[in-house]
């Protein structure tokens, strides 16, 4: 929406980082069976511009499995909204670590 656009008409990157952040938090709730959170995540690359009107979709794989956390692989797309051409904006990896009601690490019930 043109609210999340800087003053060319490109999606600001923390919005992009905020999609692919919240698709890789429901993959890690969905394999952990419970509340993940984000510890950490590596570094970011925007390859193009999303532009205003754009379809994005976000993808997500568990790379990685450990005694509590996660690493989620994310990669965002875009395509334009008369094309049917799409083209990989970004990607990274997303560290979750799996927490129990008073917020401790837990273990991973995969």
């Amino acid at each position: 929406m043109p609210a999340d656009t800087n003053a060319y008409g490109d999606i600001f990157g923390g919005w992009l980082l905020s999609m692919m952040d919240s698709a890789a938090g429901l993959t890690a709730a969905r394999y952990s069976h419970g509340r993940a959170v984000t510890v950490a995540m590596d570094g970011m690359q925007f390859h193009e511009p999303v532009k205003v009107g754009d379809e994005v979709s976000v993808y997500t794989s568990i790379e990685r499995v450990g005694r509590t956390s996660m690493t989620i692989a994310v990669e965002a797309w875009r395509r334009a909204r008369h094309v049917d051409h799409a083209a990989k904006v970004t990607q990274a990896k997303f560290t979750f670590v799996a927490i129990d009601e008073a917020g401790r690490p837990r273990p991973v019930e995969g």
